[in-house]
């Protein structure tokens, strides 16, 4: 399960982000390529762009569901802020 502190600092606030778990597999580009890109200076993925469609946010949640590193959070109705 993807824990908030130790979400990369590149993620835009709001409900979803990813870990420094993210082992750069690019499952979660492919599934949500509207919100989520890489971050090609740290072989990473992050949320570029929060989901504003449900399409989107099915995207978004298949990528939750899918990460094989659970690097993909979802924090519920409770967005976060970016951190520092």
């Amino acid at each position: 399960m993807a824990v908030f502190s130790e979400s990369y600092p590149q993620n835009v606030p709001g409900k979803y982000y990813i870990t420094d778990k993210c082992t750069d597999c690019d499952l979660c580009r492919e599934t949500a390529p509207n919100n989520i890109r890489r971050n090609d200076e740290g072989d990473h993925s992050y949320v570029f762009r929060q989901p504003t469609t449900p399409e989107e946010i099915a995207a978004c949640e298949e990528s939750v569901q899918g990460c094989p590193t659970e690097a993909v959070g979802n924090d519920g109705d409770q967005p976060h802020e970016s951190k520092p």
